[in-house]
């Protein structure tokens, strides 16, 4: 299979990804990243660090929005739950096991 082909099924099943999690507004992300080790935010790192990569002018509140599917502030305030003690203790437990990305700038 050559390259371009490739990029194309991956960048179509990560579209599918992301259109899943933007349905999935109950799945919240501390959830996600206990048990996966990755959330939405993760995921606007991962476009953000491919922008930079192919040299295109994205920012980290754009690459949210690509994810999220409306701007960040938006769906915190319309989906996102507080989390409990259980959750946040889970969290610090797993976190070596988080995924290894920074994309802040």
């Amino acid at each position: 299979m050559d390259q371009n082909k490739l990029d194309a099924i991956q960048a179509q099943a990560f579209r599918g990804l992301i259109a899943h999690l933007q349905e999935r507004t109950d799945a919240q992300n501390i959830d996600i990243m206990n048990l996966a080790g990755f959330c939405r935010n993760c995921l606007s790192k991962w476009v953000l660090a491919a922008s930079d990569e192919h040299g295109e002018e994205i920012n980290y509140d754009q690459a949210l929005e690509m994810v999220y599917g409306m701007p960040y502030a938006d769906w915190k305030q319309k989906y996102q739950q507080r989390a409990s003690d259980e959750q946040i203790e889970t969290f610090a437990k797993t976190k070596p096991l988080h995924a290894k990305i920074s994309g802040h700038r």
